[in-house]
């Protein structure tokens, strides 16, 4: 089965791969077999967060042909907290 595997390590720079799968494959051997894990080291530092088609999964979730898994990786910031500086460097408030 057909698998994609995108991660994004930084903000408009993604990573890509296609795989060949059997079936019956998890999330979790998807992104163990691209190589993912080696390459950027900050992904085994924390808990893995996985989606499928923008929806979170479990690690070990069974993938159907045509998945596109998704590796994301946390905010150094939340939200909530990075909006009042912004406003006040704009010279709002």
């Amino acid at each position: 089965m057909k698998i994609s595997v995108i991660y994004s390590h930084a903000a408009r720079q993604i990573r890509e791969w296609t795989l060949d799968l059997e079936p019956g494959s998890t999330a979790l051997q998807a992104i163990e077999s691209t190589g993912v894990l080696e390459e950027f080291a900050e992904l085994r530092r924390q808990p893995l967060l996985l989606g499928i088609w923008g929806r979170r999964v479990a690690a070990g979730k069974v993938l159907r042909d045509k998945d596109r898994v998704a590796v994301y990786r946390g905010l150094p910031v939340g939200p909530e907290a990075r909006r009042p500086g912004r406003g006040w460097r704009r010279g709002g408030r």
